[in-house]
């Protein structure tokens, strides 16, 4: 077994305008091996230390739990997955300059999802990268888990496709 530390962070259904119903029935029915905030306004964060065999077991349940607990939930988002140079450092121990080092001085470290003033990455092609070229021995359950929480943010993605655009697209 080996711990998994993740976050969910769903939409509330909109007849659910105190979030501290949920707080307390998450805990009383299953996901007491969360944090839960209720920052944001019709939205409810949790983030999940959940013992597993694999990575997609661990973030699975969880998705399943919140959504028998919480009917009408929406998952907005799986984290880790998109992540700057500073995320990275945190997530290995490294400093943020370190991981700056790395990623200028090596002409194969993974293209960013976003270079603008901040890049953003997937995290797990930068970790698998970073396994590969021996900069850093990666924990192997934190690659699984990043692989998990690309996978799930990516299935989401997909339901907003327009079919007839990505036809098209894919004949080019």
């Amino acid at each position: 077994m080996s711990e998994f530390s993740f976050t969910l962070i769903f939409t509330l259904p909109e007849k659910s305008q105190n979030p501290a119903e949920w707080v307390e029935a998450l805990g009383a029915q299953g996901c007491d091996d969360a944090l839960v905030g209720v920052g944001v306004t019709g939205r409810i964060a949790l983030n999940f230390m959940r013992e597993a065999q694999e990575a997609k077991q661990a973030v699975v349940s969880a998705i399943k739990d919140v959504k028998r607990i919480i009917p009408g939930a929406v998952l907005v988002e799986v984290m880790p997955d998109l992540v700057g140079l500073t995320d990275i450092a945190e997530l290995l121990g490294f400093s943020r300059q370190y991981m700056r080092k790395v990623m200028v001085s090596r002409n194969a470290f993974p293209q960013p999802v976003h270079d603008g003033k901040t890049a953003i990455w997937h995290l797990e092609p930068v970790l698998r990268w970073m396994r590969e070229a021996g900069v850093s021995k990666v924990p192997l359950p934190l690659v699984e888990l990043s692989a998990v929480t690309r996978q799930c943010n990516l299935q989401r993605e997909l339901a907003d496709l327009d079919d007839d655009l990505q036809k098209q697209l894919g004949q080019l």
